[in-house]
């Protein structure tokens, strides 16, 4: 693991989604910058949707998961390249 990345793990086991809702723009791309309290995907687990917050101050280097794919808890989700804007 590089020294400046933040990865974001999923804190439970369900289906990753990159928008709030079917017909929004994805929260997040790469190149983009963030902040802590940005929420950068959702996950649905039995028809719960948890908010997925970034938690460091940096650039989304990498989405690690398609749109709509099963992931399992502690899965790595998504690269924040730290100290970056």
């Amino acid at each position: 693991m590089e020294k400046n990345i933040h990865t974001i793990i999923s804190p439970v086991m369900g289906t990753f989604y990159r928008s709030s809702s079917p017909d929004a723009l994805p929260l997040v791309e790469p190149g983009q910058s963030v902040k802590p309290e940005d929420v950068v995907c959702m996950i649905e687990s039995m028809k719960i949707f948890t908010e997925i917050r970034c938690g460091q101050t940096g650039v989304v280097k990498k989405i690690l998961v398609k749109n709509e794919e099963p992931v399992m808890k502690n899965q790595a989700l998504m690269e924040i390249a730290l100290g970056e804007k």
